[in-house]
């Protein structure tokens, strides 16, 4: 398993994704925004870009997340 190429650590279960949050004025660089829900496992991944978030304090929360599976929003689970 490789680790994902993007960790972002979360307060809340819900997150929302548009793969270019970080880029200024990027919004036309990244994918259509999709809602992802954390569920018991701490972490969801972005069918998009794989981007993971991992809810602070869950069980994911300092990890290794190369040994995590994939794991998306109910798609492909």
């Amino acid at each position: 398993m490789i680790a994902p190429p993007e960790t972002v650590r979360t307060s809340q279960p819900r997150v929302a994704c548009d793969g270019a949050a970080d880029i200024p004025g990027g919004a036309a660089l990244g994918h259509p925004r999709v809602w992802l829900q954390i569920d018991e496992t701490g972490y969801v991944d972005c069918g998009y870009c794989d981007r993971r978030f991992v809810l602070i304090g869950g069980p994911a929360d300092g990890a290794d997340q190369a040994t995590l599976g994939d794991h998306g929003d109910g798609a492909g689970r």
